[in-house]
């Protein structure tokens, strides 16, 4: 058997060879992150093996750093396992008492886990081409995440150029108020707009529901209204909505691809009440395959919402926090995905106020309920079964 461990950088990749003997093939050398370096690894691997040696190769989970190589080693058909960094940080600082981390140093450790873990697994294409999705999801999340931003900053301009308007209309956030707005960014806007013309616009907007008696309602708030007329406010409002249109193309577009992809996944969770498209597809994204986890408390672990536990003599801790280790985007996905499971779902509508009622805060709450669901979509994912009433 022989252990590659590449420690993978922005520009170049240290790389470390050794066999199941601990014999020292290939001591650490660096490749440049290019199809040259790429060949010149895959060269020395295949003259440090002899005849039928399988071969091990192992990198850290760097992000898109190492996303090139992967696809790399994979198509040239060599087992290669993806390592978590804590678990080479915590290898690293069980061999040696000194606070030492360089790139030869961890090229090194990466191939003696190797050497050493036979419970690790290997990385498959499979998992490779999810990433796409991984991408997919994650792309959306930073998108609807700029879009809130943006839609704050919509009420914040109108509570300044015409706060009457929210009370008014249902949601500042719809199509006929932020055609209302682009076109008249202020109080004094509107109330000086001809009137023929802003009714055509909220008609238009609102396809037929703003009539013009609500044109007239509208218009005369405005006349009355206390909004500041501030041109450099109005002009930024304008460019927020024009933003936020944008957005909205760009999310729908991301949804469709990602609408694709999961069309094809037939994954079960997608059969539990109040886990829409989008956010299972960010729990499937962000989990992989689920063979890779030999429970679902690793799968907790994983995704970072077991509890600490720290003891020492007579102290420990009196709260178990959530460690919050791990992926974000999949502990943001199931927090979500619990609220409005707990909302769709009788059982875990109760569950959720079981611990209401023993007292808990509702994100506390909601952190058990999410718990909990991560065991149904695991038992799911195994079996291949859809969601049934009496999970």
């Amino acid at each position: 058997m022989i252990f590659v461990g590449i420690d993978v950088a922005k520009d170049k990749h240290d790389c470390f060879i050794l066999n199941s003997e601990g014999t020292v093939l290939a001591d650490v050398f660096t490749i440049a992150n290019n199809r040259i370096g790429f060949e010149t690894l895959l060269s020395r691997i295949q003259s440090c093996s002899q005849g039928e040696s399988k071969i091990k190769v192992g990198l850290e989970a760097t992000g898109h750093y190492s996303y090139n190589l992967l696809g790399f080693l994979l198509d040239s058909g060599l087992a290669t396992y993806v390592i978590n960094p804590l678990h080479t940080n915590l290898y690293r600082k069980s061999l040696s008492l000194r606070r030492t981390k360089t790139d030869r140093i961890d090229a090194r450790t990466i191939a003696m886990m190797l050497m050493s873990d036979v419970d690790l697994k290997s990385y498959s294409n499979t998992a490779y081409h999810n990433e796409e999705l991984k991408s997919l999801t994650r792309y959306r999340f930073d998108k609807v995440k700029e879009r809130a931003k943006l839609k704050s900053s919509v009420a914040r301009l109108v509570n300044i150029l015409f706060p009457e308007l929210e009370k008014l209309v249902s949601s500042l956030h719809i199509a006929v108020v932020y055609a209302l707005l682009s076109n008249y960014p202020g109080a004094s806007y509107i109330a000086n707009a001809n009137t023929e013309e802003l009714a055509e616009t909220l008609c238009t907007a609102s396809k037929g529901r703003y009539t013009k008696s609500k044109t007239a309602e509208i218009q005369v708030a405005a006349g009355a209204s206390i909004g500041s007329k501030m041109p450099a406010k109005s002009m930024e409002l304008k460019h927020t909505i024009a933003l936020i249109r944008e957005l909205d193309k760009e999310i729908s577009e991301v949804e469709s691809a990602i609408d694709k992809i999961t069309s094809q996944m037939d994954s079960p969770i997608f059969t539990i009440p109040g886990i829409g498209r989008h956010m299972g597809a960010m729990i499937l994204a962000e989990v992989g395959d689920f063979s890779n986890f030999a429970s679902a408390d690793k799968l907790l672990a994983y995704a970072g919402l077991s509890p600490s536990t720290y003891q020492s003599g007579q102290l420990q801790n009196c709260y178990a926090h959530m460690e919050k280790r791990g992926s974000r985007y999949l502990r943001y996905a199931l927090f979500n995905a619990a609220k409005y499971v707990c909302l769709w779902c009788p059982t875990f509508s109760a569950y959720l106020e079981k611990k209401r009622s023993e007292g808990k805060h509702y994100n506390v709450a909601i952190s058990h309920a999410a718990k909990k669901l991560v065991r149904l979509i695991f038992a799911m994912q195994r079996s291949g079964k859809a969601f049934l009433a009496d999970y």
